[in-house]
């Protein structure tokens, strides 16, 4: 699962969106939210909005753009006008929730409250249109667990939701079922609840993660460990699932070498994805260099994300990347 924000303690997942820009366009743009470079992204988009405002799926891409630099106010307005083009596509109604998610985070209480029934709204929005949309389904339901019932989410819906999500994708609602358990304080059966997601999943790197994750939160860091490096045995081509372990084990300060060594086999690798885009890497990785003393491996981590983002504001030095954050 997906860099995970949408209020505090909330995650999201990345999704996919329907085919309108001419594949002139939207290949390379799709290409470029994979490998982290946002600056040539905007260029062509900005250069396909001007010839024609009203297509959907500029607007959307161009959000998600602007999502991965943190550029809340420039992705809301395009998420929105992506929304009011097409109405009915579910996954733009997600992405829009997400959007308002991560705003919420930096405004007053009073706007964090406005802002959460807005992201309730767009995924609920986005599963009345997608019964089967898997990333909005597991959204609305972590949205549930996380948000009081006063702006949209409580536990009752999070046990609706599971149910959807149970006839969906059964590892999905595993994973869910696990956070409503760990809500309600059932420690036990939330880590079998992981578990379980784990042995189901085809492909467990991301169910590791989540587990791995379920455990740092509870300060169990010697089996975070053991679940981070089981995940990343369980990801050989190196995608996403390396930068949110690196990330793990830079946030709980333990094994900063290794943390390292997975973000540069992630930036080395054929699997780079939207999830983890490649500057927010080089910026991670450029912090964990610039901790241990290499100040001109640092400064070159840090020109590679100027040079592939210039728009992205790096983090603090106590802020560490998780994939889709």
């Amino acid at each position: 699962m997906l860099i995970r924000k949408l209020l505090p303690g909330l995650f999201f997942v990345f999704a996919t969106a329907s085919w309108a820009l001419s594949p002139a366009i939207g290949v390379p743009v799709r290409q470029d939210l994979k490998l982290g470079r946002a600056n040539d992204a905007l260029q062509r988009l900005d250069g396909a909005l001007i010839q024609d405002a009203s297509d959907a799926e500029g607007h959307n891409l161009r959000c998600r753009v602007y999502y991965q630099e943190e550029l809340w106010g420039q992705a809301m307005d395009d998420c929105l006008a992506a929304v009011n083009l097409e109405p009915a596509n579910s996954n733009y109604h997600l992405w829009l929730g997400r959007v308002y998610g991560r705003k919420a985070s930096q405004v007053s209480l009073v706007s964090a409250y406005q802002l959460a029934r807005k992201v309730a709204a767009q995924f609920q929005q986005a599963v009345r249109l997608n019964p089967h949309n898997i990333d909005a389904l597991s959204d609305l339901g972590e949205f549930d667990v996380e948000a009081p019932a006063m702006v949209g989410g409580g536990l009752r819906n999070a046990v609706t939701v599971l149910q959807q999500l149970q006839g969906v994708d059964p590892v999905a609602a595993l994973a869910l079922e696990a956070r409503i358990a760990e809500a309600k304080r059932d420690l036990p059966a939330a880590e079998a609840d992981f578990k379980a997601a784990v042995a189901k999943s085809p492909h467990p790197a991301s169910a590791w993660m989540d587990l791995a994750a379920f455990y740092q939160r509870h300060k169990r860091l010697d089996d975070m460990v053991t679940a981070l490096h089981n995940g990343v045995v369980a990801d050989p081509g190196h995608g996403p699932a390396l930068v949110e372990a690196a990330s793990d084990l830079a946030k709980a300060g333990v094994d900063q070498r290794t943390a390292i060594q997975w973000l540069q086999e992630y930036l080395r690798s054929h699997a780079q994805s939207e999830d983890a885009p490649a500057f927010a890497v080089h910026a991670q990785l450029a912090k964990l260099l610039q901790n241990e003393g290499n100040a001109d491996g640092a400064q070159q981590q840090f020109a590679a994300v100027h040079a592939l983002a210039s728009g992205y504001q790096l983090p603090g030095p106590n802020i560490a990347f998780r994939a889709g954050q």
